[in-house]
């Protein structure tokens, strides 16, 4: 569903007169990085802590977007740009969003809870998307800006949806209630997080219940729902509850006897657990109250899987494992890490890594005597603590025979880990966000590249302005950074790059782009290789991958769908006699069949790679490369809903062609250039008179290289 500028501007800024010849909404973007349609894209310039919104609205100008909420217009010229000035930009999202989900009258759960509000949603969407078209919230968009951007997925399509609301302080649920407005309520628990923003557990519960002012039923445990006025559906170990618990035996799996209106029902959970087994009971009553029967009920548990979440198990270094609970730091998800570390059979010593316990309203004393309660009950016999007040308290209190080991910040422990240290043993990662404990995964886990080479940045941005000259003035760059831009430092190189108005960046795998968002990398990367299990990373890091394959065209788009992510960003490869990735012509039909048919992906490019440009004597070869490239993309481009870019890559020429939207030269650190307009308006000609030479590109200093040649 789209909205002109006119409805936008009625919803939330009636003042504003917009711009002519404006694209219709269809998109909501609060974080430039993560653009995908410029043209139908709306902005809001949301204040940050460290970068404020507004910031970057020249950026995703140059990039196409043009219609931008503010609370503040920009000086400078932006032509046929509009600007909804508004007096709170959080607002007016949230507004928008309103309007938006006051147009359907679907089916709507709206989950909230101190933890297992991502894991029932998707369990959820597991257990019912056979019959019902579900629009859910992404991962775990729960807050005041993540409900909006998940409403703001609802289409005519759908006929149920099932989004999450988190909070973290008083007079934040009014927001999202007024957003979500669940027919179905589901509260899953109630604990120690976010403490801190409200005067007590009872209050906070209270504030949570909010959400479900307008719901028919409100569905959880029984203990937390006993004194809710409204109607409940509720499951515990209570004679009172409506699925009343009688009795569990727990083997490899779980079996649950209980009674559910008057009549035996019993559950078979493919978990052990308490807290799967929670959340699983939160999901059955749902079930329940949609009317399916117990032999469906349990033939959808048993079909239930993980949801790679804050528990995600590692294989760390050493015969090590690694369970990386490292987004955060609470008494009752410490319980749940603790409780998850028990059901692990391994025969090694239980480590805890922990940092300092943020907002959980306790003194001190009191909050790390019960951490280190929890942990000599878990078996847990040696502690890292990291910040100070872990440090200092969790000492005072350890049980007799524990070790503790102690430092004041992530940075100590990362310049003194020795993985060896912990071969064969168990880790539990568990910390505070802010304290950046994926730094210590990634070092548990993998090895990092030591080679080191000095470059000369004056030189690259010599080239790199070389490389523009050859260009047509309105094209794009993307400079291919790929192997840790060929072992000349990633971060350095992309940062120089970026500093000079690159506008995308192309990495080899995953852990490349990683490297260069922790570095505050915020342009566009296209990640080259892609495989299943770097799914997550590209997704996490907001990275663009190549398909090339059916193979991994379908496993990549079951894993954002079953994310939620609606239109993920992704790059095509085709096969047209360099023999080694990518579409081949056969295949172009079914692949313009499964693009057309699918919403969770959207084409940002098309591209093909030349075997032999570099050699005069293919030129005739090379040609009809590109002209095969040529008649696929056209086949695609009427295929598909939204204009893609096209490209041709090489080694040592620039190659024009009519029809492509991306000129590229491989000299140097290889760059594209992407015409931003979609046209190429250089008539074709032989590409002998097209190559260039090296003469331009400004040597390094004795002793340097600059690294070219294919991908491989």
């Amino acid at each position: 569903m789209t909205y002109t500028a006119a409805d936008i501007a009625r919803i939330i800024s009636p003042d504003t007169v917009p711009a002519d010849g404006g694209a219709p909404v269809a998109h909501l973007l609060t974080d430039s990085r993560k653009l995908v349609q410029a043209d139908s894209t709306l902005f809001f310039a949301l204040p940050g802590v460290q970068r404020d919104g507004h910031s970057f609205i020249p950026q995703l100008y140059r990039s196409g977007v043009r219609q931008f909420v503010v609370n503040h217009a920009p000086t400078g010229a932006f032509a046929n740009a509009t600007f909804y000035v508004v007096p709170d930009v959080l607002v007016a999202l949230q507004a928008l969003a309103a309007h938006h989900r006051a147009r359907f009258s679907i089916p709507v759960i709206g989950i909230t809870g101190s933890n297992g509000k991502t894991i029932v949603k998707e369990w959820l969407y597991q257990l019912l998307n056979t019959d019902y078209i579900i629009a859910r919230s992404p991962k775990s968009y729960n807050s005041q800006v993540g409900v909006p951007l998940s409403a703001w997925q609802l289409g005519p399509e759908h006929t149920l949806a099932i989004f999450e609301a988190g909070i973290s302080t008083m007079g934040e649920m009014a927001a999202l209630a007024s957003i979500i407005r669940p027919t179905i309520g589901v509260l899953t628990s109630i604990g120690a997080a976010h403490d801190e923003g409200f005067p007590s557990t009872a209050v906070k519960q209270r504030e949570k219940e909010i959400l479900f002012g307008g719901a028919g039923i409100v569905i959880g445990p029984r203990a937390l729902l006993a004194s809710w006025q409204g109607a409940t559906l509720t499951w515990g170990d209570e004679d009172t509850a409506s699925l009343h618990v009688v009795d569990r035996v727990t083997t490899d799996v779980t079996i649950l006897h209980c009674q559910w209106r008057g009549r035996p029902l019993q559950l078979s959970l493919p978990f052990t657990d308490a807290a799967s087994i929670d959340n699983c009971l939160t999901c059955t009553c749902v079930m329940l109250h949609l009317g399916y029967d117990e032999a469906t009920i349990n033939a959808r548990l048993a079909s239930l899987h993980p949801v790679d979440m804050r528990l995600q198990l590692v294989h760390g270094t050493h015969g090590s494992t690694v369970i990386n609970d490292s987004y955060s730091a609470d008494l009752t998800s410490l319980h749940l890490a603790l409780n998850f570390m028990a059901q692990q059979k391994t025969a090694g010593s239980r480590i805890a890594i922990l940092s300092d316990f943020i907002g959980s309203g306790k003194s001190p004393d009191e909050l790390y005597a019960s951490i280190a309660q929890a942990l000599s009950q878990y078996g847990v016999r040696q502690v890292i603590a990291i910040g100070p007040d872990s440090s200092t308290f969790l000492l005072q209190h350890l049980a007799a025979g524990m070790s503790i080991q102690t430092h004041s910040s992530t940075e100590g422990i990362l310049a003194t880990l020795r993985p060896d240290s912990f071969a064969g043993a168990l880790l539990l990662v568990k910390g505070a966000r802010r304290f950046g404990f994926e730094r210590i995964v990634n070092a548990l886990q993998t090895k990092v590249h030591q080679t080191v080479l000095s470059i000369n940045l004056d030189a690259l941005a010599h080239n790199l302005r070389a490389y523009r000259g050859l260009l047509q003035p309105r094209t794009k760059t993307m400079a291919m950074v790929k192997a840790f831009s060929y072992g000349s430092g990633s971060s350095e190189i992309a940062s120089t790059l970026q500093f000079h108005g690159v506008d995308w960046l192309g990495v080899a795998y995953a852990d490349e782009g990683i490297e260069l968002r922790k570095a505050g990398i915020h342009l566009p990367l296209m990640v080259m290789n892609t495989d299943e299990a770097g799914f997550p990373a590209l997704v996490e890091h907001g990275l663009q991958p190549v398909l090339f394959s059916f193979p991994i065209l379908h496993e990549f788009e079951a894993y954002v769908r079953a994310q939620g992510l609606q239109g993920y960003p992704v790059h095509i490869e085709l096969e047209t006699g360099m023999n080694r990735l990518g579409f081949g012509a056969g295949e172009i039909d079914e692949l313009a069949s499964c693009l057309q048919a699918s919403p969770w992906l959207t084409v940002q490019s098309v591209f093909t790679h030349l075997a032999a440009s570099e050699d005069a004597a293919q030129d005739g070869f090379t040609q009809e490369q590109a002209d095969r490239f040529t008649m696929a993309a056209d086949h695609l481009a009427a295929a598909l809903p939204q204009p893609f870019l096209r490209h041709i890559a090489n080694s040592a020429a620039i190659i024009r062609h009519p029809h492509l939207q991306l000129d590229m030269v491989r000299l140097g650190i290889g760059l594209y250039g992407v015409d931003a307009s979609g046209r190429d308006t250089d008539a074709l000609r032989p590409v002998s008179e097209l190559r260039t030479t090296i003469s331009q590109i400004k040597t390094l200093p004795a002793g340097h290289t600059v690294g070219y040649g294919r991908r491989g």
